[in-house]
């Protein structure tokens, strides 16, 4: 599973219960200044927001689809003297949240991917096998739940997202036992689910993962659209920022992070040249629309693990917008998986 942080107190604006990983490189990589205008487009318990405003007289909109983040940061958006703005909302839709709250150009935009630990650590919210809670994962507690995908998906259907977004190599096994278990009733709670998968694949002691982390990851990305939404949020970043803006990017997987990846690179001119046997295109190449702040991804320290273990898969990638148009909105060649599922 993902997190954005850890127990903390004492913060700014309050006691708040996490803070995000990477925090200090973060804060860094968007460089804010004052006057500057920012977007945080994954507020979570606002541990960038809060960094934010800590670290210069700037403007902060923070988005987050999960009602109960926007309600518990009302209190720093009081204190923040107007400087902060809270809207509910997906990151994918910040250029519009953003035209709506007045905001046409950005000098920095964070995106923390994935489920908090907020989230994680409330077993009703249904994210986490670590505790049994109704299967339910949805960030904005609206549409369809986990509880729906796994009660009403066809069985290759379950097996393609299980194997597609959780990256799991037995999920055909998992989604046939799925829907066994479903057949004698329906499966509505975490840990029924964790159990029939721990069945099918065993726990293997040299293994740190929990055997349902992919199945788990996969519903949760399903349920909530997220890659899509990584996308979306991507390209409107590109659109929004400003010569000199910093787009900064916490992934806690191989999917996401690969993405980003692709995204950062193809807009950087980085990407792989074709081959000089194919064809050669008549379009004109492309200007570079972002310059790499850093060669590889950046990634906790031995410290920050210690403290909080559910770091150790953060990668963070940033990039400085450079004053060129922005590229085509398209999601050709960001290694977004294809998934051809009935919908539920």
């Amino acid at each position: 599973m993902t997190s954005r942080g850890t127990p903390v107190t004492g913060a700014a604006g309050g006691p708040v219960r996490h803070v995000p990983v990477l925090l200090p490189e973060i804060i860094d990589a968007l460089a804010p200044r004052e006057n500057g205008t920012y977007i945080d487009g994954t507020f979570g318990a606002g541990g960038y927001t809060r960094a934010l405003l800590e670290s210069a007289e700037c403007i902060v909109l923070a988005i987050d689809k999960d009602p109960e983040a926007i309600s518990a940061g009302r209190g720093l958006e009081a204190e923040s003297g107007g400087r902060l703005t809270l809207v509910q909302g997906a990151f994918g839709d910040m250029a519009d949240i953003a035209a709506a709250n007045g905001i046409s150009r950005a000098d920095g935009i964070a995106l923390d991917l994935g489920v908090s630990s907020m989230q994680l650590d409330q077993g009703m919210r249904g994210f986490s096998f670590q505790s049994d809670g109704p299967l339910d994962m949805r960030m904005s507690q609206a549409g369809p739940s986990a509880a729906d995908a796994v009660n009403s998906l066809a069985e290759r259907d379950l097996a393609r997202v299980i194997r597609v977004l959780g990256e799991e190599r037995r999920a055909r096994a998992i989604a046939r036992a799925i829907v066994a278990a479903r057949e004698e009733r329906p499966i509505a709670r975490t840990g029924e689910l964790a159990d029939i998968v721990t069945r099918v694949l065993g726990r293997r002691h040299d293994d740190k993962k929990h055997p349902a982390t992919r199945t788990f990851q996969a519903l949760r990305l399903y349920v909530n659209g997220e890659l899509d939404e990584l996308v979306a949020g991507l390209l409107a970043a590109e659109r929004l920022l400003g010569e000199g803006g910093r787009l900064v990017v916490v992934t806690f997987h191989s999917l996401e992070d690969r993405i980003v990846k692709r995204f950062l690179a193809a807009r950087a001119g980085k990407a792989a040249r074709p081959s000089r046997h194919a064809p050669v295109s008549a379009a004109p190449e492309r200007q570079p629309s972002f310059a790499l702040l850093h060669r590889r991804a950046v990634t906790p320290g031995a410290d920050e693990i210690k403290r909080n273990p559910r770091a150790r898969s953060a990668r963070m990638r940033a990039g400085v917008r450079m004053g060129t148009p922005p590229f085509p909105a398209e999601a050709e060649g960001l290694g977004v998986p294809k998934l051809s599922v009935n919908s539920m």
